[in-house]
């Protein structure tokens, strides 16, 4: 008895990449909103840079006939308006270079409050990276590790190391 070509076909590829297999459920719903590169909405930030990214996202694309000239809405803070309609060559230029071609020929900038209403209530600061406390390690626990790394000749890696074992018995401990 003969497997399905499809089971056959799939094990045939091996291991698939996770975001393989959400790929067409984010194409359909970036295509809902006119968007035919999903990648303009995923990585808003990387394309148009941080002083744009800070103070915008991007809502809407539609295309006028033929494919060709399509504009670009584009959510910011009343107070950024003024300021990014003056570079507006600057960020279309960006936007274009992601396509590969002028595909979008006019940004029509849409201005909100920062709490307004459905998309606008996204938060136009990106947060920092959390960066991590240092742990307090007990006068008896870094004499432990001191003990355990003192025939290291190289005092930077020594403390590096001592860190490293303090941390590690601090852990074990808990």
């Amino acid at each position: 008895m003969k497997k399905p070509l499809s089971a056959t076909k799939h094990r045939a590829r091996g291991f698939q990449r996770a975001s393989g297999l959400v790929q067409p459920r984010i194409r359909a719903a970036s295509e809902k909103r006119g968007f035919a590169i999903s990648r303009l909405l995923t990585h808003w930030a990387e394309i148009v840079g941080p002083e744009f990214a800070d103070m915008t996202r991007p809502i809407d694309i539609s295309y006028g006939h033929g494919g060709f000239g399509a504009t670009l809405t584009v959510l910011t803070t009343g107070a950024q308006a003024p300021m990014l309609q003056m570079q507006d060559a600057k960020l279309k230029s960006r936007v274009n270079a992601c396509y590969g071609y002028n595909a979008i020929s006019r940004i029509r900038i849409t201005q909100t409050a920062p709490t307004g209403f459905s998309d606008g209530q996204a938060s136009f600061d990106h947060k920092p990276k959390a960066k991590s406390t240092p742990k307090t390690v007990s006068p008896a626990t870094q004499q432990v590790a001191r003990n355990m790394v003192h025939n290291v000749a190289d005092t930077d890696l020594q403390k590096a190391l001592e860190r490293l074992a303090g941390n590690v018995i601090t852990k074990r401990t808990r």
